[in-house]
Parts: C-alpha cells; structure tokens; sequence
C-alpha cells in the first residue's frame, strides 16, 4: 500500500485534490462519437464568451458575424440579467469530413441538451452560472411533461425560454444559442485546455481513456471529455467537468496571454461568433452588456447545478429523469433573482475553538460548528492510516464512501503510525470543504497543512466513526419575523478559481 507521501494523482472535478502528472496519451486522442451530446461543448464557448470581458476591446469585430432569433425575452429594467444558455447541435452544418472525424452519422436536424443560466449582477461585479440538467422532469407549457431538453424540439427558443422562466421562477432577460462545432475551434484557439479527473475514464463511446490526473487536451479531446458519462454520477458528473472545462477556459481568455496577442485574441473571437445565435436586443448590444464586465475574473463567476431530490427517477413514460429538491431549488433561484451571491467568503473558525496538539507537537483546531457549503458528493478524500491496526485504513474509506464522499484511491499508511486522535488535513482554500469532512467524522481534529495537495483524512486510534451530513442552511426569519417553518439546502456553488485544475 502507498505510503504518506505517495500522493494520490487524481482530483475530484472542480474538488480538492489535485495531481501533478501532465499527460496526453495516445488513446485520449481518439475522436469521439455520438453527437447528442456535442451540444454541451458549444454552450461552454458561448459561456467564455460572456463571461470574459475580451469583446470590448474589438467594438468592430462582431459586426454581421452573429445571427439573431426571437427568442420571447424581455429586457431587464435593472443592471441585473438572466441569461438562457443553450447548446444546439445541427448536425446538417458538419463537413463529410467533420463528421468523419468525430464518428458521426449524417442526420440532419436540430436538438438541444444542455441550458445553463447566466445572472449577471447588478453592479457587474458577479457571474454566477447554474446549470440545468438536461433530465429535468417538468412541464413544458401546452405540451404536458417531459424532460427539460424537449422543450426546444417543441417549439423552439420561445418555448425553451417559457419552459425555463416556468419551472425556475426567474425572469429570462436574454437567449444565447451555441451550436457545439465551434467549441473545438475556441479550445485550439487558446492553446489547448488543463483538466484533471480523481477517477479513470474509460468511455467506448467517446474512446476517451484516461487515468486519475491532470491531461491538457486539444479540442476534440477537450470535447470528448466535456460530454462523457462513463463515471459513477453519470450526467452529474458531467456537469461537473462541464464546469471545469469552462473555468479553465476563462482563465485562459481572460490571461494577458490571450488579451495581448491579437492573433489568439482574434482566433478566439472568430471562433465564438461563427456558431452563437442571440436575441436582437442582445445583439445589438452585446459589446456593451460584455464590456461591463471586462473586470471580472475567475474569482468573481461562481458556478451551482440545480440541486435534485431524485437522481433515478423513472416516468410515467418509462424515461429515466431527475426531479429538483423543489425547496432547494427554489431557494437557489430566489437569492439569484434577489442578485445574492451564491459563493459567501469561508466561514472562520470559532473563536471558541481550542488548538489541541498533534502528535508532532503542532497546534491542530478542532472541527469548528456552522453551516457547511460544500456537499460531500463534491469532495475527494486520500485515507491514510496513521495507527498500527491493520484495515483501519480500509474500513474508514469504505465508511466515508457509504457517506457520499469520493475516495478514488486505495488507503495508505503514514510514515508515523502513533496518531491517537484522526485529523482532516487541508491546504490553503479548501476550508470549505475539509469542514465538510470533518463534520462526517466527530471528533476529528481540522489541520491546514500546506504540503499537501488535497483533502486527507488521517485515520487515529479514536474518533474514527463515520456519520452522513447534510449541507443545510439554519432556520430563517420571514418576511413578518416568525422563523421558517424548516431549513433547506444551501445552493452549493464553487468559483472558477476553485475549479481551475492546479498544476
């Protein structure tokens, strides 16, 4: 079994580990296939196109280049937007060759799966983005039930955009569609893109095969990647590495590296305005919506998925769906309509908490109580066993497993093994999420420790139990001073920094 200091080479996707390996292998260059799911990678450029500031800087360039459609919006009467994402495959637009390349049949035609939401704030300082999965069962207006994603095939931008303002409460300022052939273009423009994944992918669908690691993929690989589902949460996962890939597509066009090299900057920008189609009050002002928010950077665009209550839910019509936490999500849509971030500054430890010694002698706080804000699906734990028990290290990871935690690889044993108490190890900006784990394991002791690379759970001779949490928010007043009758899940949202691989 590895020992201490054999980290664990994966990362949880947009999680809290992080690998050192930079790799791209021959099998990871393979095209993919099945081209229902290209749409996500076009809504991920339409994304880096709202959400770096780089169009102000080229008022001329967008001109004629970018197609309109009545989409049914209506324009916001304050600085604030909501914005509809959708990712539209028109497989009639793809070259003989294009197709060839990605292994994709000739139908012609027009789908949609993946929308995504863009709150822009008020005093556009905030991007937030909140994806909705594209199994979301509802009702799409004058058609009756169905997933989310058939709305489109229904009737279109109107529809979609009604079916969204339906089941989400929030009024759709703005529609930007993204055919999914451009991704690829905006990938190669900036060089390629870093992602990292804590488990293996081995998708015969897409022949992405990776290892646990950090990959910088081209832009057919960077697609397949972005799209597959061959991992335990499926199209959950998905949205996670959709996540990823945006965030590291961000910082990249937001680098200067990007901003100062007109021939990436012009690349880049060509790339984007060749596959999206807007409303016409957004195109006729999209450099100025776009250059209002020239400022923000990755830490300042924060990323949430509707939160679910079934993940396995099966029809009425036999289709495998998923149904939204209807409380959850309504309070999601409720703070963005009220133009409330969803990422707050990291909760401080409690003034009350007492440092207690480690066994090197260094001062370790304890757990300190509050409300948790990363989910334990969201977080990627290493077991290392610091006592001489054999199996110690086994039992727990299989204990934080049954819990909802992500622990990809095998348990390993410290260089000391006279740990009494077990200790949550973190580095510098993953709080968050090492009080998550800590809450799952009472008495375990919290340590910042800046020599490692992700969330470690050091396994002592006591308190080394395992009980499930739940990020939840306390009881609030309403608006007439009584308390709320039941807390509700907090909205789990990550930044694009936090998400943005670490070499």
């Amino acid at each position: 079994m590895p020992g201490e200091d054999q980290e664990d080479s994966g990362v949880r996707i947009g999680g809290d580990g992080y690998g050192g390996v930079r790799l791209t292998t021959q099998r990871a260059r393979r095209r993919g296939s099945n081209l229902r799911s290209l749409v996500i990678s076009g809504t991920l450029s339409g994304i880096v196109l709202v959400g770096s500031g780089v169009l102000w800087t080229v008022p001329n360039f967008a001109s004629g280049r970018i197609q309109s459609v009545d989409a049914g919006t209506s324009e916001s009467s304050r600085g604030a937007k909501n914005i509809l994402l959708v990712g539209v495959d028109k497989r009639d637009d793809l070259s003989r060759r294009q197709q060839v390349q990605l292994h994709l049949g000739r139908d012609v035609g027009e789908r949609t799966d993946t929308m995504m939401v863009l709150h822009l704030s008020e005093d556009h300082s905030r991007v937030t983005v909140v994806s909705l999965p594209r199994d979301t069962w509802t009702t799409i207006p004058g058609k009756g039930d169905h997933k989310i994603n058939a709305a489109y095939q229904f009737g279109g931008p109107k529809l979609t955009v009604k079916t969204v303002e339906q089941v989400t409460g929030l009024r759709i300022n703005n529609y930007v569609e993204v055919n999914v052939l451009g991704f690829i273009g905006v990938v190669e423009s900036l060089g390629g893109v870093t992602v990292c994944t804590p488990v293996a992918i081995d998708d015969p669908k897409t022949k992405l095969d990776l290892r646990p690691g950090t990959y910088t993929l081209d832009g057919v690989n960077a697609l397949a990647y972005a799209r597959t589902r061959a991992t335990a949460r499926s199209d959950l996962d998905r949205i996670d590495r959709q996540q990823q890939v945006i965030s590291a597509l961000l910082d990249k066009a937001l680098s200067g590296g990007t901003l100062a090299n007109p021939a990436k900057l012009a690349g880049f920008l060509d790339s984007t305005f060749r596959t999206i189609t807007v409303d016409p009050a957004l195109q006729k002002d999209l450099l100025g919506m776009v250059s209002q928010f020239r400022d923000v950077s990755t830490d300042d665009v924060s990323f949430a998925t509707v939160p679910l209550a079934d993940v396995n839910y099966r029809s009425p019509t036999g289709e495998s769906a998923v149904l939204w936490d209807k409380p959850a999500a309504r309070e999601l849509f409720r703070r963005l309509d009220a133009d409330q971030p969803l990422v707050e500054p990291p909760a401080k430890a409690s003034a009350s908490a007492k440092p207690s010694a480690s066994p090197s002698g260094s001062p370790s706080a304890s757990a300190s109580p509050g409300a948790l804000t990363i989910p334990p699906a969201r977080i990627s734990v290493k077991v290392l066993n610091g006592t001489l028990v054999t199996g110690l290290g086994a039992a727990t990871k299989t204990k934080l497993v049954e819990a909802g935690f992500m622990v990809p690889s095998a348990p390993g044993d410290t260089a000391r093994r006279d740990f009494a108490n077990t200790v949550v190890r973190y580095p510098s900006g993953r709080e968050d999420s090492a009080r998550t784990v800590a809450a799952a394991i009472p008495g375990a002791e919290l340590r910042e420790q800046p020599d490692v690379t992700g969330i470690e759970v050091v396994v002592g001779q006591k308190n080394h139990d395992v009980k499930k949490v739940t990020v939840t928010a306390a009881p609030t007043a309403s608006a007439t001073g009584s308390p709320a009758s039941a807390p509700v899940a907090t909205p789990s949202a990550r930044t694009a920094t936090q998400n943005i691989c670490k070499k």
